[in-house]
This record gives C-alpha cells, sequence and structure tokens, in this order.
C-alpha cells in the first residue's frame, strides 16, 4: 500500500523524535551555493559549488583549495551549473573522480558527465564522458546526482527539463530518466533496454520529473529515490531496472497554474511511489544513514528539503516507509545536501550565497 507523509500523526512522531537530541554545528561558511559533498580518506571533504568552483576543506572547515575546473562547455544559469562530485570506490587508488555539470548556453543546454583526477588541489586529466540528449532551453529541472552501484556502474539522475516534461515517456530520448554509465561513459551490456531499436541504451529506469536523491539500501539491495512534483506530490521511488514511474501521466501533483497535470494517480504498468509528500517539501539530498553515534537512526533515510526547510528521517522496514521525522525545522534553512559521515555525525549543505556545512551529532 502506498503510504502519505500526511497520513501519519505529527504527535506521535514527535515524542519519538525528541527521545534522541541532536546538537548542530557550522563547520564551514561561505559556499556559494554548494550542491554537493563528499569525504576524502584524510578526514578533509570535497564540496561542489553550483556557481563553478570544487572546494576542498579541513576537518575544521578550513580552505585548502579552490579550483574553478576547466569542464568543457560549463554553463551556470538559475539551477544549471556544477552539480554532483563522486568518490568512485577506487578514488584512492586512481584519485579519479566523477562530475556532473550543466553544459550548453541558455539556447541550448543539458546534463553532461566528466571524469577527473584530483592531484594537490587540482583537477586534471578532464574528459567529458557522457552528454545527455536532447540539448533543451530552459535552466531547470537537470537532477544531476550519481550513484555508484556495487558492481562499480555509476546511475545518473537526469530531469524532464521543466518545458519537456512529455518527454519523460520519451523512450528515444534522455529526458526525465535515470540512466546507468560504466565508469568510462559506456553503455553496460546488461542495461534493460541495450539493443532495442528507438530506445537509448543508456536508460536505467523512466517517467521521472526531477531526481535529485539516489542511494542504494545494501542491507535490502534496493535503490532508493526522490523527486519533485509540481504542487504536491514529491515521491520516494524503489528504482527498478526498465520500470516506468509514471510522469507525467500518472501523479498526485497539480500544475502551477492549479490546472491538473494528469488524471491519474496510478496507471498500469507504472510503478507509484512508496511515499509521497503533499504540499512539495522540494526534496534535495538523501543518505542512508550507516553511523554508530545514533543507534536508533541505523538504516533510515535521510532527506533534505528546500521549500520544506527541514531534515526528513523515513524509518524503514521490508522497503516500506513506517514513520516520518521531521528534524531542523528550527533553523529554517533551505537544506541542499545531506551525508552520512565516516565519524558517524551527519553533514548538511545549506543553500544559499552565503552556504554552510553542518555537522548534526548527538547532543
Amino acid at each position: 500500500m502506498m503510504l502519505s507523509a500526511t497520513l501519519l500523526s505529527t504527535t506521535l512522531l514527535s515524542k519519538k523524535a525528541l527521545a534522541l537530541p541532536y546538537q548542530v554545528t557550522t563547520v564551514a561558511e561561505e559556499l556559494n551555493y554548494p550542491w554537493s559533498l563528499a569525504f576524502m580518506a584524510d578526514g578533509s571533504y570535497l564540496v561542489t559549488e553550483r556557481t563553478g568552483k570544487l572546494k576542498q576543506l579541513s576537518a575544521d572547515g578550513a580552505l585548502l583549495a579552490a579550483t574553478a575546473p576547466a569542464l568543457p562547455g560549463l554553463y551556470v544559469a538559475a539551477q544549471g551549473g556544477l552539480l554532483e562530485v563522486l568518490l568512485p570506490a577506487a578514488f584512492q587508488q586512481n584519485q579519479q573522480l566523477l562530475l556532473s555539470y550543466v553544459c550548453g548556453d541558455a539556447k541550448a543546454n543539458t546534463v553532461c558527465l566528466a571524469s577527473a583526477r584530483w592531484q594537490q588541489g587540482q583537477l586534471t586529466d578532464i574528459q567529458q564522458i557522457f552528454i545527455a540528449k536532447p540539448y533543451r532551453q530552459g535552466a531547470a529541472h537537470y537532477g544531476g546526482r550519481m550513484l555508484q552501484l556495487p558492481d562499480g556502474s555509476v546511475l545518473l539522475t537526469l530531469g524532464d527539463g521543466f518545458d519537456y516534461r512529455e518527454q519523460a515517456q520519451n523512450p528515444a530520448n534522455h529526458l526525465g530518466k535515470i540512466i546507468r554509465l560504466q565508469r568510462d561513459g559506456a553503455i553496460p551490456a546488461d542495461n534493460p533496454f541495450v539493443g532495442q531499436a528507438g530506445v537509448a541504451g543508456e536508460i536505467y529506469s523512466m517517467g521521472h520529473r526531477n531526481v535529485q536523491g539516489i542511494v542504494w539500501d545494501n542491507a535490502t539491495k534496493n535503490v532508493y529515490s526522490h523527486e519533485h512534483g509540481p504542487r504536491g506530490g514529491d515521491e520516494l521511488n524503489i528504482i527498478q531496472p526498465g520500470k516506468n514511474y509514471g510522469w507525467p501521466v500518472a501523479t498526485r501533483g497539480i500544475d502551477y497554474t492549479g490546472a491538473r497535470v494528469s488524471p491519474f494517480r496510478q496507471y498500469p504498468g507504472m510503478l507509484e511511489p512508496i511515499w509521497h509528500w503533499s504540499p512539495s517539501i522540494a526534496p534535495a539530498g538523501m543518505t542512508l544513514y550507516q553511523g554508530e553515534l545514533f543507534p536508533d537512526w541505523q538504516g533510515d533515510l535521510f532527506i533534505t528539503a528546500l521549500a520544506g526547510r527541514a531534515l526528513h528521517r523515513l524509518q524503514l522496514k521490508e522497503g516500506k516507509v513506517v514513520a516520518e521525522h521531521i528534524l531542523l525545522t528550527e533553523r529554517n534553512d533551505r537544506l541542499r545536501d545531506v551525508r552520512s559521515g565516516p565519524d558517524g555525525a551527519l553533514y548538511l549543505l545549506t543553500d544559499s550565497a552565503n552556504g554552510q556545512l553542518l555537522r548534526l551529532s548527538p547532543q
């Protein structure tokens, strides 16, 4: 059964949340619209700024390095710019990382993927390894999150381009899709649509609006993703290869004009979300908590909200959401990203021109 965030009692949920007090420490400030966070083996952090810089911060937040990588065709406007940084499992051996970003110009832009090597605070050997097709106008709904699967392949989320939502159902292109690539940009031979005429071989799943959170749960072998709805209808899904998640044919959201996007909430052959939010919270980052500082949080999903200005904790049982707790409402911050840190704390990025890196730990 599909559950809604509105079905659970806020009063009952808040009582349990209060049993786990936390404190928030500001690790770093003056980050210009930070978008993504990664942890280095030496305890430092890599942070992307959507405006085009990649920064390395020490464990206590001091700036160690800042570079404006020469990404081919980088386009910074509105929601576009430098997006995710991913450190693959082999990063310690070869210092090779992946960057998703928007490339092109105002008349024609798209999401691109580049590989590069991190060497002494700079990026070298930058290579563009994937360009999403088709190019489009506008500067919204890019997706851009990445996840490395246990087999080494990489999932990349791609938005519907806002004005091109019907293309999320077009299997010939990448709009409104989650794609799967090898680390060098090649198409895996076991992708669900490889070899099918008229279908982009990179596609892993389709029917998405704007996926900005994606994680792997090793305990259940599930891939969880969330995506923005329009006015209402933000979704949490379990991603399965080759499946269709409905947008814009099936949705609980309505258009910004107040009109219905579709008469259907469910549609044959399209998977329903396991959770949804109405009104919208604008989900951004997501992590699966795997630390020891909060034992009761083990295996829970944490989702940052932009419009909702909070951190949502979702308790899972057998692939279903059984409870939701809403944290950090007292801060009133637009929250962009969240990561489960190697020290057991949660780390968050706030979304502003003076963005912060925050650490959430027990009292």
